[in-house]
């Protein structure tokens, strides 16, 4: 049979067990208001019990508390991190897409409406009184208004592009900063449960860090114990599949500037990212969502209009050659005129390009020169795909900033076409109204070609590497040269109002104006655009804008709500209930005075026992 003294054991494990959860629930009280703290819940069993080999067989021995656990649900855990990640990638396209939305603002800004009416009334004055020289100031000042127009949206988005840049290093900085943290956390972790604890208070630490994590890029995590449940675990977060802590052990990602270009309008030194350890970071992949996609996608979105073909060249070649090609018009090309391209899973530098057209086809031809510093070509290709920069599944700045290329270069071809049949005041041929800036010298391009160009049956060249000229008495271009960051009105015409060409021949009389009436024409020609007239090519960009920023604010908006709720139902099994915990209280007080009571009890029989048996 048990000793005698054997209730004051149970009574003591009673009161062990009522302590250990009153202090766990006045635990849970204190971090009500804690960010990613999870309730906490003492578990506790029956103790071994003992053979007494009497009638009753065995002999319970009170309880034991096996562990102090966390409360949580796994399967909400990775909802949360998945709805995390999917928030943090549509309020990012949201706040940037508003702010591009703002610049294109037609309702409150002088936008493109007024400031291309504004140079069409000019031009209708002009029509009236061909000779006025006012007038003809008019339209030069209007014109240049109309490409200074351009030039502001460029600078504009070219600014948001920045801005993307920026926060792709913060964030970059960020996701290291929570990494560390969360290996340092792994450490602390395994020190404490190496020795049989449990680190709840870290874990919950570590966690609220993994959803942090979570609005960066998509996160996984995996938790495995080492070795025969010793308590030691190895922990392992992935970031697009890709491990980024391992255990103790971070793999910080780095912000490497690019040397070249992908897109003719892209800023200097945008930001590719890579692991410390060398290997690559994929920013382009479907599944990474978060911040980093949406920064990717809204600073090198080009709805899948990156420049390909059909490569061919000859192994060890510094040229390659590319046909079939997405671009068969300088209008709509908007690759850099240095930058690289990639063949396979090769990647070349080219440093120019020239353009020939086959004459059966008018399929534009390129051709590429690469750079002799480096290898030439690895292989021999022959109709081999070929890629400069990534198809990008998003209408991001780069898409923008090629609609509104074409816009600029296809109407001032079609302005300055009609102006160029006409002649001046002076009697001289006209000349180009609209421009562009050479960056290099600060002149004015003449958009014809070159004589050289046209023997060699060459369309335009970049100009740059194996393919620049010498200096010539006319710095010819293509519209390829022409952007909204560089348009202007030909200087020589906007400093001479006597330069603007309004007749088809001067010696008619200066009150004629048939060139001025063919160029008031452009604005009502609807063969220029297919989407209409050049107003409506705007007017639609504009309108695509606005869809594509009231989709991402829809999106965020609902994603907000269904994070909420998700939020909600994991704190319904995590989160501390005050009024629950309040019965809990309750609870243990009464099972830790009768614990006591036990004790009490025992200790009564044991004085009789002692004190008067004798007696």
């Amino acid at each position: 049979m048990p000793s005698t003294f054997f209730g004051l054991t149970i009574g003591k494990s009673g009161i062990y067990a009522a302590n250990a959860g009153i202090n766990t629930t006045a635990h849970n009280i204190s971090n009500a208001e804690t960010e990613g703290y999870s309730r906490q819940q003492v578990k506790q069993e029956a103790s071994s019990a003992l053979r007494v080999y009497s009638s009753y067989g065995m002999a319970g021995t009170g309880v034991d508390v096996k562990d102090i656990v966390q409360v949580r649900d796994e399967y909400y855990d990775l909802k949360y991190l998945k709805n995390s990640t999917l928030l943090g990638e549509y309020d990012t396209k949201n706040s940037y897409m508003t702010q591009i939305e703002s610049y294109f603002n037609e309702l409150t800004l002088d936008g493109f409406t007024t400031t291309f009416n504004k140079f069409y009334d000019s031009l209708q004055e002009l029509t009236k009184s061909p000779a006025d020289l006012t007038i003809r100031t008019q339209v030069s000042s209007y014109g240049q208004s109309f490409c200074e127009y351009f030039n502001f949206l460029s600078e504009s988005l070219r600014k948001v592009q920045d801005e993307c840049n920026i926060e792709v290093k913060n964030q970059v900085e960020h996701v290291n900063s929570i990494t560390s943290r969360i290996a340092s956390l792994n450490k602390q972790i395994n020190v404490i449960e190496v020795n049989g604890r449990r680190a709840n208070d870290l874990r919950d630490q570590r966690a609220l860090l993994i959803d942090e994590l979570s609005k960066s890029g998509a996160v996984k995590v995996t938790e495995r114990v080492i070795g025969d449940d010793v308590g030691i675990s190895s922990y392992i977060v992935r970031i697009n599949g890709q491990i980024i802590v391992e255990d103790d052990h971070v793999n910080n990602l780095i912000c490497v500037p690019r040397k070249e270009k992908i897109n003719q309008m892209d800023i200097d030194g945008l930001f590719d990212i890579a692991f410390e350890d060398g290997s690559k970071f994929s920013l382009d992949s479907g599944t990474l969502g978060g911040a980093f996609y949406a920064l990717m996608q809204v600073r090198d979105g080009n709805n899948e209009e990156a420049f390909h073909g059909k490569a061919e060249g000859g192994e060890g070649d510094y040229t390659i050659r590319i046909t079939n090609t997405n671009y068969n018009s300088e209008m709509r090309l908007n690759i850099p005129p240095q930058g690289k391209l990639t063949v396979g899973n090769y990647e070349y530098t080219y440093t120019g390009f020239q353009v020939t057209k086959d004459e059966e086809t008018g399929e534009y031809i390129y051709e590429f020169s690469l750079d002799e510093r480096e290898q030439g070509l690895a292989y021999s290709y022959e109709e081999e795909e070929v890629y400069i920069g990534q198809n990008i599944d998003y209408k991001g700045i780069p898409y923008y900033m090629a609609q509104m290329n074409e816009f600029l270069r296809t109407f001032s071809k079609e302005f300055n076409d009609i102006h160029k049949t006409g002649q001046d005041l002076n009697g001289e041929k006209g000349l180009d109204f609209f421009n562009a800036m050479d960056v290099v010298s600060g002149k004015d391009y003449v958009f014809e070609n070159s004589e050289e160009n046209e023997e060699a049956g060459v369309l335009f060249t970049s100009k740059t590497g194996a393919y620049a000229l010498e200096e010539e008495e006319k710095n010819y271009g293509s519209y390829y040269f022409m952007t909204t960051q560089n348009c202007r009105v030909t200087q020589e015409v906007y400093k001479d109002e006597k330069k603007f060409a309004a007749a088809s021949n001067i010696h008619d009389g200066v009150e004629q104006a048939d060139v001025a009436l063919k160029l008031l024409a452009l604005k009502t020609d609807e063969t220029m655009f297919h989407q209409g007239k050049p107003m409506s090519f705007f007017q639609t960009l504009v309108a695509e804008i606005g869809i594509d920023t009231d989709k991402t604010k829809s999106l965020s908006e609902s994603q907000e709500n269904i994070l909420a709720s998700v939020t909600n139902q994991r704190l319904s099994i995590s989160g501390v209930d005050s009024d629950e915990e309040g019965m809990n209280l309750i609870r243990y007080q009464n099972a830790y005075n009768l614990s006591a009571k036990v004790i009490s009890v025992m200790d009564e029989i044991y004085e009789r026992l002692i004190n008067y048996m004798g007696a």
